[in-house]
């Protein structure tokens, strides 16, 4: 077994927690998501390092009632990104942000997701080094 890659200090680990919406009027910290991404001086996710680094592009989704999933960041067409928790091929899973390729990535910031109960906003909490 190889040394494991060293990642580029690029590499941050972002925390979102789901935004005010109905439903939830204050929001819901335990509702959102763990990013692992490196992310350009502008604060976007880097589409650059993607070919090289595919595999260390992560996703943690997790849920107020204790669920999680792992999956891992796609870069699609158009430079769209998704996330794709089933890695045997079922796309059933996949959820995809709204416009990733052009949001930054900054405490505070707001993203929107859409997953299979419809579009979800959800604010940057964290931004940190690996």
């Amino acid at each position: 077994m190889g040394m494991p890659q060293e990642l580029p200090r690029s590499f941050r680990r972002i925390m979102m927690e789901l935004a005010r919406e109905p439903g939830h009027p204050a929001g819901d910290p335990q509702s959102g998501y763990q990013l692992v991404v490196p992310l350009t001086e502008d604060l976007r996710i880097d589409a650059g390092l993607w070919d090289k680094y595919r595999d260390h592009y992560r996703v943690t989704r997790f849920r107020a009632d204790g669920e999680r999933d792992i999956g891992h960041v796609l870069h699609g067409p158009g430079g769209n990104w998704t996330f794709h928790y089933d890695i045997s091929g079922d796309d059933n899973d996949d959820e995809s942000g709204y416009r990733l390729q052009s949001e930054r990535f900054d405490v505070g910031e707001y993203v929107s997701i859409k997953d299979d109960t419809g579009m979800h906003t959800y604010v940057i909490t964290l931004v940190d080094y690996l």
